[in-house]
Order: structure tokens, then sequence, then C-alpha cells
């Protein structure tokens, strides 16, 4: 197989440290030129002020991108108590200051106590939601008031790992589409000091952490080099939390089709159908009322 029929069947995940300064975009294209492959994208944006984990899909792996990026993360934030900013973080302007002499460790751990759970959250005014077909930054930097409609988010957990006043580090697990600016926003409203991110890196996405992630200046190195396909990892471990059904090869031949196989009553909802060879070949979706499985996306490479 020469090297650009083998660039056409690549399907899979880079999963990269993304450094501060660059956007997610930014990332996506660096690999794009890098591997000369076209069809790549990521599953969930990271601020360019924010570092750590970016799941990179590559080939017709980009097909999982609505699953993957509705999947949990991880945060280590940084938050500085004692002034509120219009931007929610450092990048903007200060709009209220205050003493933090009277916050103790004991009334930020118990402030921390409102904010797990399922919570309504407001984002940022200075936000990529769209608002009457503009982002919301962009009506900001206009100077005009951006309403935005409070979404449902769920913080599993929130930790405090270091104390020192006026600033705090905290781990964060939470839902996809939680807005870690507006939670320490939030956070400085509820201790009445106003507060605003001094710093962000992902830690975890979905199922992957930052033990799984390589610098993108290393990925970088090995796109000269031309071993880039050693941090390539199969696209069926995207899912890797998903149940999976092992498929024999008529089961393929069918699926591959569009056609339903057979399934145990009391199957999941959804799970990966995975060839014996351990390829993906498509997210089976289960049909209770027939007992089947039906492909619901096929990624099956002929």
């Amino acid at each position: 197989m020469d090297e650009q029929a083998m660039k056409n069947t690549v399907s899979g995940v880079l999963v990269i440290d993304k450094p501060v300064g660059l956007t997610s975009h930014d990332v996506v294209q660096i690999v794009r030129k890098g591997t000369g492959i076209r069809r790549a994208g990521h599953t969930g944006t990271l601020d360019p002020r924010a570092s750590g984990v970016l799941v990179v899909l590559i080939g017709p792996a980009v097909r999982l991108s609505e699953f993957v990026s509705a999947s949990d993360k991880r945060y280590q934030a940084t938050i500085l108590l004692g002034t509120a900013t219009d931007t929610y973080d450092s990048e903007g302007r200060i709009t209220s200051s205050s003493k933090t002499s009277e916050i103790t460790e004991e009334i930020f751990e118990k402030a921390l106590k409102n904010f797990v759970g399922e919570i309504e959250q407001v984002p940022p005014p200075y936000s990529a939601i769209k608002v009457k077909g503009r982002r919301a930054y962009e009506l900001a930097r206009q100077g005009e008031k951006v309403e935005l409609k409070p979404r449902t988010i769920h913080v599993y957990s929130l930790e405090l790992l270091e104390w020192a006043p006026p600033e705090a580090v905290l781990d964060i697990y939470c839902s996809s589409g939680t807005y870690v600016r507006s939670l320490a926003h939030d956070l400085g409203k509820e201790l009445g000091t106003g507060a605003h991110l001094i710093g962000l890196r992902r830690t975890k996405s979905g199922r992957f952490t930052l033990r799984d992630a390589i610098p993108l200046r290393q990925l970088q190195d090995s796109f000269i080099a031309g071993d880039w396909y050693k941090y390539l990892i199969p696209a069926a471990e995207a899912l890797g939390d998903w149940p999976m059904v092992e498929l024999d090869n008529d089961m393929v031949d069918f699926v591959r089709h569009g056609r339903r196989i057979p399934a145990e009553p009391g199957s999941p909802s959804l799970v990966r159908g995975i060839s014996e060879q351990g390829d993906l070949v498509a997210l089976l979706e289960f049909v209770e009322e027939d007992t089947e499985w039906q492909p619901k996306k096929v990624f099956y490479q002929s």
C-alpha cells in the first residue's frame, strides 16, 4: 500500500497536550498539515489560554465527534479571589474589587458545596455561543448587552487542591458544556469578593487523560520524522467506556450494508460493534421490540 492509499484509510485518535497560546483550531490545522490528512477535527474547544487534553479525531473517526464531545471533562483551575472581570478571566476589564482577608479556607470550602451536583449556569458573555446568528463575544466587544440563557450542567466533584489566598487551585470534574470561567465568577459572587479564572488545564476528556496525551511539540517532531502513526489510538478506543459487541465476518457484512443483526434481550441502548480483528465497524442501537441491533453509524473501510 502506497503512502497516499494508507492515508485514505487512516482512522483514529490523537490525544494532544495543547500548550497555552494556541486555539484548538490551530492544533487541528497543525495535525492536518503534519499528517497530510484533511479530515480531522477536535472534540471540544479548549481556550487559547488553557492547556491540556485535546482529543483530535482523524479520518472516518471524525464521525464519532458528537459522541466523544458529549463526554465528561476534568480540569485543574486556578482562581483569583478579590476581583471580577467582564470576561471572567484575566484577559478582561476589572469590574469590581474587594478585600479577601475575611475568606478562610473553611468558608471557601463551604461555598464550593453550593456548586456540586446539577446546577444552572449562565455562560460568560464573552463566549462563542450564538445569539441571533452572531457570536456572543462579538456583541460583547461592541458594547452590546448579551443576555444568555442558563444551562443545566452537572458538577460531579469540586475539590480544593491548594489554598494560597487570594488564589485557590481546584480540581473540577464536570459534564460537557460546563464553563469553568462562569464557575469562578459565580463562586466570587457567592463569597461576595468577586473572582476570576487565571489558569486552566484540562486533565481529562472522556476516557483520555494527560497520561494518554502527547505534547504538541513532540508530535510535530514525529511529523518530521514520519513516525507519527505510533501515537494514533484506534477509533474503537475513542468510546472505550462504551459496551461492545464482537461481530463475526457475516455480521460485519450485514452491518456494513445497514442491515440489522440479532441482539440479546435487555441489551444496552448503544454499543460499539467491533470486528474479530479489533476494528470499529459501527455504532449499534438496540431495538427493543425486535431484539435486534440497528446500525446507527457505520465506519467499515472496504
